[in-house]
């Protein structure tokens, strides 16, 4: 008795119900589903033709200020505190460098030991492959929200017209590899750390990716890859990066420093502005916070004293 419910139960309703209250996959004889596929299928958007590759041309992206937020290298550095690579006393004093090096908005030989020997503390003694599946940890913990979407539209534009896009950092290659890799790039040109067995040996080869060394980076890359600088672009935060800006064919300021600002409206280059309101003055402070509050109050009144004097 309870199994001739059930069954009534079940196909009752299910055969004997009214057009709407059947399942869909019984109403088939109800309607023409070659209509509509055909209807839906001709109101289509027509697909767009993929871009002619434009192998000639590339577009060469700076990355701290540019690409990202703040200091990518300090970044990674905090990262590697984290996981006890990198002690928090050593991250406050780099961080405070950091913010200074960013406000003076000049580089001597001074801050530029002191960079070499902080990116070489990081990795000496360290695993390469080790090293590569931490940057790509750090990355997504602390670096993809800060990537600044109207730059990283500007890049995806020259992908779209099928050019090349490179980032072109002072930052270790490792960590600029990982960000193109993550942003879908072609690739990234960074400061390059000896090796050997697989081992970080304390030492670099050459010296910083920084200033004029960006545009030589630039030059090589353009040689290897048979591009023309004349139709290749260039975006950078920093008037330290003038030298490859001065490169192409098509230099462009994004996030601007006031030096870069002024060169970029005296050359009719064009300008891209991501910031506003108050991270226009926490821009130059990636590592304020970590600094202590001291050193994060004295920077954060320098950035606000420089941006009022800039507006």
């Amino acid at each position: 008795m309870r199994q001739t419910r059930q069954r009534s139960f079940r196909q009752g309703p299910l055969l004997r119900g009214p057009f709407w209250q059947r399942p869909f996959w019984q109403r088939g004889k109800d309607e023409d589903h070659v209509s509509a596929g055909e209807a839906a299928a001709a109101a289509a958007a027509e697909h767009e033709p993929l871009p002619v590759p434009d192998p000639a041309a590339a577009a060469f992206f700076d990355v701290d200020n540019t690409m990202m937020r703040g200091a990518s290298i300090y970044y990674f550095a905090r990262g590697l505190a984290s996981r006890k690579l990198f002690t928090m006393r050593d991250l406050a004093m780099f961080a405070w460098g950091q913010a200074a090096f960013r406000l003076r908005g000049s580089e001597n030989s001074e801050h530029i030991g002191s960079a070499k020997e902080a990116a070489l503390s990081f990795v000496a003694g360290q695993k390469v492959a080790g090293i590569v599946k931490l940057t790509e940890e750090i990355y997504d913990e602390v670096m993809a929200d800060r990537i600044w979407h109207g730059t990283r539209t500007l890049a995806l534009q020259h992908l779209d017209a099928g050019q090349q896009v490179w980032l072109v950092t002072a930052t270790p290659v490792e960590v600029a590899r990982t960000i193109a890799h993550r942003l879908g790039l072609t690739g990234a040109l960074g400061t390059v750390a000896e090796t050997s067995d697989g081992v970080y040996t304390g030492r670099l080869v050459g010296n910083l990716l920084h200033g004029p060394a960006k545009a030589e980076a630039v030059r090589a890359l353009a040689h290897r890859e048979g591009l023309d600088l004349a139709r290749c672009a260039a975006y950078s935060d920093s008037i330290n990066d003038l030298p490859m800006l001065t490169a192409v064919g098509h230099p462009h300021a994004v996030n601007p420093d006031a030096g870069l600002r002024e060169h970029a409206r005296e050359n009719g280059w064009p300008i891209h502005d991501f910031r506003t309101g108050r991270r226009v003055t926490m821009i130059a402070l990636p590592a304020a916070a970590g600094a202590g509050a001291l050193a994060g109050g004295v920077a954060a009144g320098i950035a606000l004293r420089r941006h009022y004097r800039a507006n």
